[in-house]
């Protein structure tokens, strides 16, 4: 018999079931058309039943519910599942045939042990919808009864009672099915998100905790608890990570969690605390107290990152961090030093000190390189040694000469130095090597820049847009955001003025400053004022002279300019800036909470769109002492 004469024999469910095998002359089948036969049924079986459950789901998403009924009844005679008993119960219902389907399961209940549960938390989704809530909380406990000895049921029984909007029998199925694996943070990522729907936040907390020993998890953890920082549920969180710690002091997830926190929160000195704590309990080689102290040296916390290397250096003399170390510390201090203002010059006599006798106990080399490069531009920038700084540079160059990127980090910084000097031409070959030397690298955009604003100094603006203008498109933000800045002030300050007279007094004030020649760029821009009064540039003149004020500590005299930009030119583009100034200036250097408040308030009010809106919002309730978003 061929398989198209057999497969004829098979177009309904009913052929199929009253199939005769007495029509079949064996004896005219060898072994091989036997198990052919067989396979054929097998797939006929297969397809109808996929048949069936297509034409059953098609009718329930047609909104067919009296049809889908039919069909999901026919289909549970020969195999239960949760979805097809939830679309039947739900196609009952549509129908209104509610008591057929309280007959069916109270029916299936007693007959059919094995999905008990799923019988009985239907029930009671039908007793709910009825609003017999008692009757609901009875039949859902059955459910759970019911499963209770079989973790895979209970987890089923969880998706159900999800899928149902039950979300707390969810949480009370998954926590009977942690009790039953004896593993206390299983199903941790499932409770966190559900103690967090059902409002319950300590829990959700403390289970997203636990979730982080779970190293796929880490993402997931770290974006739950971001959304409870600055909200009054905030103190749960270190609440939860002490009491973790202290009953598990060996799981560093949970000492990196509360490091993160407190990172987060800018806290980088209690940061570093638990940092070092953790890295003495579990042996760490300082790695870890290395890393926050980079980070806190990129958040300008100086103090913090000094702290870090520094035990770094105390505590693993012999460690292979700590020449690395050994440098950073200074380093950092070289920062806060910097960043005081004004800029103590003894202190950077001690620096070039310290890193003198940095380089003769450990020597030069690849891992304190950096040493010289730091050492050269405190002689030049600050103790006006140039041709000193020119000279270590040299020496940088000819000990580093088997690291590309190195000496080309010298060459821009000796490009500067000749600036410095009033010499741009040797500084603009230093700067065209390294943009040959590292063509689509950020040293080369790097080196374009200052090509540009070489050219921006000396009044020849159209040269300057041309390669402002290309670098508007590098990869690096940062050079993309000073290229399109720089442009912006070209362009806004050249067109209506054909002798460009205001612009190049302006460049050649702003090369003044940049060879820290403050106390002249002052004079220059008081007669600026003067003589370009109602010119286009009278605000970036005030902002300048605001920022110069600022390096020389004069605090007051710079908030005098930042308030006449805003009170004069309030909707120009330094308009918030200058109003955000203000703000750090009474918050940071005044100390006056008050005032800050009051500045950071009006960025606000008066700059909905600022950039700075988030950072004056945030400052402002930190000063406040808000917790709630």
């Amino acid at each position: 018999m061929s398989g198209q004469h057999i497969c004829s024999h098979f177009h309904t469910h009913n052929d199929y079931n009253n199939v005769s095998f007495k029509d079949i002359n064996y004896k005219m089948i060898n072994r091989a058309t036997i198990i052919t036969l067989l396979t054929w049924l097998t797939f006929v079986g297969q397809s109808i039943a996929q048949s069936g459950a297509t034409l059953a789901d098609e009718y329930f998403k047609a909104g067919e519910f009296e049809k889908s009924a039919n069909e999901y009844s026919k289909l549970l005679k020969t195999e239960v599942n949760w979805l097809r008993l939830s679309r039947y119960m739900y196609s009952l219902q549509k129908s209104n045939k509610a008591d057929e389907a309280v007959k069916f399961l109270r029916k299936q209940e007693k007959a059919d042990e094995a999905n008990r549960a799923y019988y009985a938390l239907l029930s009671g989704q039908l007793a709910s919808q009825q609003g017999d809530t008692t009757l609901a909380k009875s039949q859902y406990t059955q459910a759970l009864q019911s499963a209770k000895s079989s973790i895979p049921k209970l987890e089923k029984i969880s998706d159900a009672f999800v899928e149902l909007g039950e979300n707390r029998w969810a949480i009370r199925s998954l926590e009977m099915a942690r009790e039953v694996s004896k593993e206390s943070g299983s199903y941790s990522s499932e409770l966190m998100t559900l103690y967090k729907a059902t409002g319950q936040t300590e829990k959700a907390i403390d289970e997203a905790i636990n979730t982080s020993k779970q190293s796929d998890k880490k993402e997931t953890v770290l974006a739950a608890l971001q959304g409870y920082l600055n909200t009054k549920d905030e103190p749960l969180i270190e609440k939860a990570l002490y009491t973790k710690i202290q009953a598990e002091p060996g799981e560093l997830a949970y000492n990196e969690l509360l490091i993160w926190y407190f990172i987060q929160k800018q806290k980088f000195s209690r940061a570093l605390l638990q940092e070092k704590a953790t890295d003495k309990r579990l042996k760490l080689n300082g790695g870890r107290v290395y890393d926050l102290g980079m980070v806190a040296l990129n958040n300008k916390e100086y103090k913090t990152a000094a702290e870090a290397f520094e035990y770094i250096v105390t505590t693993y003399p012999q460690g292979q961090l700590y020449p690395f170390a050994r440098r950073l510390v200074i380093n950092a201090r070289e920062e806060q030093v910097k960043n005081t203002f004004p800029v103590d010059k003894l202190e950077i006599r001690k620096l070039i000190s310290d890193y003198q006798k940095m380089l003769q106990e450990i020597g030069t080399n690849n891992k304190t390189l950096e040493a010289l490069r730091s050492t050269a531009n405190l002689y030049a920038y600050y103790l006006d040694s140039k041709d000193t700084a020119l000279t270590v540079l040299d020496l940088a160059v000819d000990l580093g000469k088997t690291d590309k990127n190195f000496v080309d980090r010298c060459k821009l910084d000796k490009g500067d130095i000749y600036l410095l000097k009033g010499e741009p031409w040797e500084s603009t070959l230093l700067y065209s090597q390294v943009e040959k030397s590292q063509k689509e690298e950020f040293l080369g955009y790097e080196a374009k820049l200052k090509n540009a604003k070489l050219h921006y100094y000396k009044g020849e603006f159209t040269l300057s847009k041309e390669l402002l203008d290309i670098l508007k498109l590098a990869t690096s933000r940062e050079i993309a955001n000073d290229a399109e800045s720089l442009s912006l002030l070209i362009v806004d300050n050249t067109g209506m003025d054909s002798t460009e007279a205001a612009m190049r007094e302006y460049a050649s004030i702003d090369l003044l400053l940049f060879q820290n020649k403050t106390d002249e760029a002052v004079d220059k821009l008081n007669q600026m004022l003067k003589t370009f009064e109602g010119h286009s540039l009278a605000d970036e003149i005030l902002w300048l002279r605001a920022n110069t004020f600022l390096k020389q500590g004069k605090n007051d005299e710079a908030l005098e300019d930042l308030k006449k930009i805003t009170a004069t030119y309030p909707y120009d583009i330094l308009g918030d800036d200058a109003q955000f100034t203000q703000g750090k200036i009474y918050e940071e250097r005044l100390k006056d909470k008050a005032a800050a408040m009051d500045a950071y308030q009006k960025v606000l009010t008066q700059y909905p769109g600022s950039i700075y809106g988030a950072e004056a919002r945030k400052r402002f309730r930190t000063l406040r002492g808000d917790t709630v978003n």
